[in-house]
């Protein structure tokens, strides 16, 4: 005789959240996926430290700016996916790589399922942290990268997700 299976576990989509456009992309397609299989999403926002001044109080400005940005950005794409799936996503500030930052967002969190990339089109490659997280840093990360063609429109995202 077998246990019944218990509940299963709730699927958590991670999007790096920045001013890129496919992060657009992303974003919408981790909130359908989020939304069709009762799941939620996980927002992280990497900024970059200032850079060392000598005068500590224009240092200490900087910092203060950079965190008021990103609050206002993350608070905006919170809203929005929000909207897409009817509960607002967690949200992760921090300071400093993004792609270590997100390493060790994934570490620390083991309720992430999933990382949603999406990849900038045009000749210029699928940008930094794709190309990170798609072959050197892939052996290190404990959950599957989801890359989402970033020139993709929203009706093509809906019809994917």
């Amino acid at each position: 005789m077998s246990e019944a299976a218990g509940p299963a576990q709730e699927r958590v989509f991670l999007v790096v959240i920045d001013d890129t456009p496919e992060m657009r992309v992303a974003l919408r397609y981790a909130a359908n996926r989020a939304r069709h299989v009762g799941g939620r999403v996980v927002l992280l926002h990497v900024y970059e430290p200032p850079d060392r001044q000598h005068w500590m109080a224009l240092e200490s400005l900087m910092r203060e700016e950079r965190m008021a940005e990103a609050e206002l950005l993350t608070q905006r794409l919170a809203a929005e996916t929000a909207a897409l799936t009817g509960t607002l996503p967690a949200v992760h500030l921090r300071e400093g790589a993004t792609r270590d930052e997100l390493l060790k967002l994934i570490d620390e969190d083991p309720s992430i399922s999933v990382l949603i990339l999406a990849a900038a089109s045009g000749d210029a490659g699928p940008g930094p942290l794709v190309s990170a997280m798609s072959s050197k840093y892939v052996g290190r990360l404990r959950i599957p990268v989801t890359l989402v063609p970033g020139g993709l429109t929203e009706a093509e995202i809906d019809a994917l997700s």
